[in-house]
């Protein structure tokens, strides 16, 4: 898909220097932008229908005590901030395939 497009000058100077700094072209930047950008994207714009749907009653929320059950963070024998890093490190370990 070839696109073509014309960023703001503020844009085009910022990635000027990120390229100039490190040493990576400007199209290194705009494919990581292109393939990282979407899911930022998404959760910004489709973030007011989440919101409209929790106000009607529609959308299933959960409370901290339902997340820290599901998470197994009630009964890891840490503190709060412990239970919260060794879940984070669980997520980045690397899976065996």
């Amino acid at each position: 898909m070839a696109t073509s497009i014309r960023p703001a000058p503020e844009a085009k100077r910022r990635f000027n220097l990120l390229a100039t700094r490190t040493g990576r072209s400007k199209a290194f930047y705009l494919r990581e932008l292109m393939e990282r950008g979407p899911e930022d994207m998404e959760d910004y714009y489709l973030a007011g229908g989440v919101l409209e749907r929790v106000r009607e009653g529609t959308e299933k929320v959960y409370s901290t005590s339902e997340v820290r059950g599901v998470l197994g963070l009630d009964n890891c024998g840490l503190s709060h901030a412990g239970c919260a890093i060794r879940v984070v490190m669980d997520l980045n370990r690397p899976r065996s395939r």
